[in-house]
């Protein structure tokens, strides 16, 4: 499991930090306003106080061990860029950060932020999917707990049948179509790659390597089939 820092600790930030540790990912939550860190202390590996704009601070926290970091500061967008920059020269492999606008966006993605989050956009739970659950690649969410994804098939389903596998029984979720690449052979021989949906997914259909399944069901049986 990947090791994870999360700088700032408004509502999207705790939330996210609260979401990854749940997940059993270690997570390191920090911000430099010690109520905002007693708020989550019991509920994240390891909740440090400190000014994230302070190289040494956050070399002393091991923060330059982390496999990604996610920067989550809303209020002050200058320490944002600052903290962005030394993740980067501390040679976190992954930063995330926080952006409400385009042109801060550009901004931080200039100055080193391999990815940008906008939290009035994109949620804390799809963004846990994203850095925990890899193989989604969205979800919708239907009802309370209840969601339709697009996900890669798990590796270890690769060559049974639906039927086999019987996925409404065992995992409780309903596989609704499958998409996968397909190869033709055109006028010269040449083969063409084309995506082939499946729409309506009998038991003998069989599930192959890099199919994207797409399914419904509880938040909480999703994750158990995907993992």
């Amino acid at each position: 499991m990947e090791r994870f820092a999360v700088i700032g600790m408004g509502r999207f930030g705790t939330r996210l930090a609260r979401l990854l540790t749940e997940a059993g990912a270690e997570v390191i939550a920090v911000d430099r306003r010690k109520n905002l860190i007693e708020d989550v202390r019991d509920d994240v590996t390891r909740p440090v106080c400190l000014d994230a704009t302070d190289e040494e601070a956050l070399r002393s926290q091991g923060i330059d061990e982390v496999d990604v970091a996610i920067v989550g500061i809303g209020s002050n967008f200058e320490a944002a860029v600052l903290t962005t920059v030394l993740l980067k020269q501390l040679g976190v492999p992954r930063v995330i950060s926080r952006a409400a606008s385009n042109i801060r966006a550009r901004i931080l993605s200039r100055v080193g932020a391999d990815e940008i989050v906008n939290p009035e956009q994109e949620s804390a739970d799809r963004w846990r999917d994203r850095l925990i659950a890899m193989n989604i690649m969205e979800r919708i969410e239907l009802a309370e707990n209840f969601s339709l994804v697009q996900m890669t098939a798990p590796d270890r389903f690769t060559g049974k049948t639906l039927g086999q596998l019987d996925v409404r029984k065992n995992f409780h979720v309903q596989v609704i179509a499958i998409r996968r690449t397909a190869e033709d052979i055109d006028a010269d021989g040449l083969k063409r790659a084309r995506e082939l949906v499946i729409s309506v997914p009998m038991a003998e259909t069989t599930i192959k390597s890099e199919d994207v399944l797409i399914l419904i069901g509880s938040d909480e049986a999703i994750k158990e089939f995907g993992s």
